[in-house]
């Protein structure tokens, strides 16, 4: 986490307490208007705070005096609760409506920082690194099966069943997601799609309100390097250990270092201990990844996660070949 998130951070928190004070505010000159008789009573209750503060300094017969006040002021908040309600207004309308109850809008509780606060920076840290993410967001509805079709390989016979099953158990996915969903393993060849539909999962449940990372493996693991030598600030490796769900992309891109061994098996594996789910995808076949990675590794991916193979020819190479003709075509027509 970065100081300037968890600034960020403090300061909605603490815009919120200002809201809710405002509306407070807003709430009592209302009813004071509407409802002078509210107004007279909140006049005597200010008088008996006064009595309370004077009973206390006295110090004669403290008790006493202090158990008549509180049922004299308990009676005065059931008799505004009666008038808010009998003029149609809700019994605790002249309470204070704090986006968090624990805390008050205050982001700390019992000394420490409230879930509330916890949360928030977190939603932030998720926002911050996915601002920073050269991918970008797409949409199920821009898949285009058609580059499938009639399409054969040496491990596939009818590439546009396999891909349009593949595109089906994503929107099924994404349907029924939470953060026990199930985790994905992706892998085929370059330029197949496999990008474009976990970042179509990514832009669904990021509109539902759902903490979503994604980025390319190296990126992660470049960031989570500089803040552990400490080159960098930031807490990368925490917030993708606990987002809702997380997007790996191109496993198997990265340079085959120790620390980015050690880093990715701790990520995979603390959220399988979780049961958070997670999406990695990969040029590389399950045999390529077998002498790549440590055997924990391929043990998890290939037999905890759902494996999606994605199959046909290069869709970029296809789209460029289809740009090229009809660059040709318009410039026959031209001559």
């Amino acid at each position: 986490m970065s100081s300037k998130t968890y600034n960020k951070a403090l300061e909605i928190i603490n815009n919120r307490r200002v809201r809710a004070k405002s509306e407070n505010d807003r709430h009592f000159s209302e009813i004071e208007r509407q409802i002078p008789e509210v107004a007279e009573i909140n006049r005597q209750l200010s008088f008996t705070s006064i009595e309370i503060l004077k009973a206390i300094n006295s110090g004669n017969n403290t008790l006493g005096q202090l158990k008549a006040m509180e049922v004299k002021n308990r009676q005065a908040q059931e008799m505004i609760a009666s008038l808010l309600v009998s003029r149609g207004y809700p019994a605790d309308y002249l309470d204070i409506k704090f986006t968090c109850s624990k805390c008050s809008d205050t982001g700390f509780y019992d000394g420490k920082r409230c879930s509330c606060l916890e949360e928030l920076i977190g939603k932030l840290s998720v926002q911050e690194l996915n601002e920073s993410s050269p991918l970008k967001l797409c949409s199920f509805e821009t898949f285009d099966l058609s580059y499938f079709k009639g399409i054969q390989t040496n491990e596939d016979d009818d590439c546009y069943t396999t891909m349009s099953n593949n595109l089906d158990y994503c929107r099924r996915y994404v349907s029924t997601f939470s953060r026990t969903s199930r985790n994905i393993f992706i892998s085929g060849k370059t330029g197949l799609g496999k990008t474009h539909l976990s970042l179509a999962i990514a832009e669904r449940l990021l509109n539902q309100g759902w903490d979503v990372l994604y980025d390319s493996t190296i990126n992660y693991l470049t960031k989570i390097e500089s803040e552990y030598y400490g080159r960098s600030e930031g807490d990368t490796l925490n917030i993708l250990l606990n987002a809702d769900l997380l997007i790996l992309d191109d496993l198997g891109s990265e340079y085959e270092k120790a620390f980015y061994t050690s880093t990715i098996y701790n990520i995979i594996n603390t959220r399988l201990n979780k049961g958070i789910p997670t999406i990695i995808s990969t040029n590389l076949t399950p045999a390529e990844i077998e002498p790549r990675y440590d055997a924990r590794i391929v043990s998890r991916l290939l037999t905890m996660y759902d494996y999606l193979k994605f199959t046909g020819k290069d869709v970029r190479a296809i789209k460029a070949g289809r740009n090229t003709r009809e660059s040709i075509n318009m410039y026959r027509k031209n001559l």
